[in-house]
């Protein structure tokens, strides 16, 4: 993975990502949505990854597809786009059974805002701002946006701030629902990370398994994510995570967990 569009280092057992183009707000070209999606790949294989750090270098998360990419007449086309930059992404981000943390450090916008939707805690400075702005050039919202979104702050709100575009500050957006915790700028790097390193220290085989169940539940009945809990809890239970935080438990100490 040889780009300069995305930042990726291992520390702590937490891999952390950086949208690295800062001039153009982290706005997506094909070059680093396909760099984003080799660094995910790597953090899947990796053992010795047990959380994903997602952020953006300089003022911006992301501001969504790069549009110069887009009217380029040699350029990949919006259908290309779509299919093989983004649509990859989303799906690996929610098929990775690790703990990705979205720390939002500046404005998300578009495809930029829908990413940070799809990963499983999303935390964000104070300061900065969501923007489902798709609809400002004639556009649908994509990268999951539309399936994500309804289900985190519900279908009223969701197609309101799709069809106006609405800026939405981070405070805003916690109260809502959509994303798990607004913090205050100073702090925020501290906090943020300080959570990544708190989920890489956790039992990483039934974090791994509670995602895999989140992301059933989107279409399973109450009967069929019943039998699924039943099943992923005998797989959890033969982890030595499981029988880390027993033993701990029975000798009244902090567990050790090893992420196996």
């Amino acid at each position: 993975m040889e780009s300069n569009t995305i930042s990726f280092e291992i520390i702590d057992s937490v891999a952390k990502i950086a949208l690295n183009r800062p001039d153009v707000f982290n706005s997506f070209n094909k070059e680093m949505a396909m760099a984003f999606q080799a660094a995910l790949d790597q953090c899947e294989t990796d053992a010795t990854v047990r959380t994903i750090y997602l952020t953006g270098s300089g003022k911006a998360f992301c501001a969504g597809q790069d549009l110069s990419e887009v009217i380029d007449p040699n350029g990949p086309g919006i259908d290309r786009i779509v299919e093989d930059h983004y649509n990859p992404i989303i799906l690996r981000l929610r098929k990775i059974e690790k703990p990705i943390v979205c720390a939002v450090n500046g404005v998300a916008a578009g495809a930029g805002a829908n990413i940070a939707l799809a990963c499983d805690v999303v935390v964000a400075k104070e300061s900065c701002a969501f923007i489902q702005a798709f609809s400002s050039i004639g556009l649908i919202p994509d990268s999951g946006g539309t399936y994500f979104l309804p289900r985190l702050i519900g279908m009223q709100k969701a197609s309101a701030l799709m069809m106006l575009a609405d800026k939405i500050g981070a405070a805003e957006a916690e109260q809502m629902g959509m994303i798990y915790k607004s913090i205050a700028d100073d702090q925020f790097d501290e906090q943020s990370w300080a959570l990544a390193l708190k989920l890489a220290s956790r039992p990483t085989v039934g974090l791994g398994l509670t995602k895999r169940l989140l992301n059933e539940s989107y279409h399973n009945t109450l009967e069929d994510q019943l039998k699924r809990e039943g099943d992923e809890q005998i797989a959890a239970a033969s982890s030595k995570d499981y029988k880390e935080g027993v033993q701990a438990f029975l000798e009244k100490r902090k567990p050790t967990f090893t992420g196996e």
